[in-house]
């Protein structure tokens, strides 16, 4: 968004704040990542719940568990990266519902709090019956705590990169990806061949998606704004994040989908974990990729 123009040098004036260094830096990322496996995990048990709900038993509880402890770590991070902490207290007391931080603070909040009651459930009643019906109003809770840190993006001023439409299809298939990785592992044994066949399924074209963005991003980004072009310098040839960009998309798509088809032919545990690994890794290195190059890109 062009705010003013100064005649005398032709500088485009997009913030009149000087930003010297990086503001969103690897506490961003964390918080983006750790909120990947965590909304994630809630979206693989609710189809798992709904494919074959007998293999939920004794994967209720510990899935909920490393869900909540993921959610918590994006909390600390996002508390982390106010800066001050009181800033927290002034979101949820003095709210302003315009802001796409205070309404996804509250959301988050409010999910993290419903995970913590059906943890109780099962650890005190071992009610599956009640844990099963709050499982169905959490999952849809997880979809605007997903999208919510895309919405914070697109209001980032003159970060032409992150488009909210583009940005939401990749918070809900980082989730997926990050979700169907962190099922498999958690379940394990637990876990048939044909739900652990469906959950590589799930991670295979998880990665294919977000992989087949962020090439269109990378190919044709830069027909759309001199801007996205200038950015998209610091992953191409020689640039600063080239390498990251790359050893990013290797680790977390095209190796976990290599790897995913490898294990359905050889019929590969092995092969599937490894994928899952992979892409919960990778995940990170994307994520902070392409969170950071468009700050290196000066504001005026």
């Amino acid at each position: 968004m062009v705010h003013e123009t100064l005649a005398a040098t032709n500088a485009v004036v997009t913030l009149d704040v000087a930003l010297p260094d990086i503001f969103w830096g690897w506490y961003v990322t964390m918080n983006m990542w750790a909120k990947s496996i965590g909304t994630g995990l809630i979206f693989m048990l609710f189809l798992l719940m709904k494919k074959n709900a007998s293999e939920m038993e004794g994967l209720r509880t510990s899935t909920l568990i490393v869900s909540f402890v993921f959610m918590n770590i994006f909390l600390l991070f996002t508390w982390l990266d106010l800066h001050q902490m009181w800033r927290m207290w002034h979101i949820f007391f003095y709210p302003h519902w315009t802001s796409a931080i205070t309404v996804g603070a509250w959301m988050a909040t409010l999910f993290v709090g419903l995970e913590f009651l059906m943890i109780v459930v099962m650890l005190l009643r071992n009610n599956t019956a009640a844990f099963d019906k709050l499982l169905f109003w959490v999952t849809l809770l997880a979809i605007p705590v997903t999208l919510y840190t895309a919405g914070i993006m697109a209001e980032a001023t003159a970060r032409e990169l992150w488009q909210m439409p583009t940005e939401s299809a990749q918070m809900i298939l980082a989730a997926t990806l990050s979700g169907s990785a962190a099922m498999i592992l958690i379940g394990g044994s637990k876990l048939s061949d044909e739900t652990r066949t469906f959950f590589g399924s799930v991670l295979g074209l998880s990665a294919l998606m977000a992989f087949i963005i962020y090439m269109s991003e990378y190919i044709f980004g830069a027909m759309k704004a001199e801007e996205v072009a200038a950015i998209l310098e610091y992953v191409k040839g020689h640039g600063e994040y080239a390498t990251m960009f790359w050893i990013g998309q290797w680790v977390a798509y095209i190796l976990p989908m290599l790897l995913v088809a490898l294990s359905r032919v050889k019929n590969s545990t092995a092969m599937l974990n490894l994928a899952a690994i992979l892409a919960i890794a990778g995940l990170w290195v994307v994520k902070h990729v392409w969170l950071v190059i468009p700050q290196l890109l000066p504001l005026s």
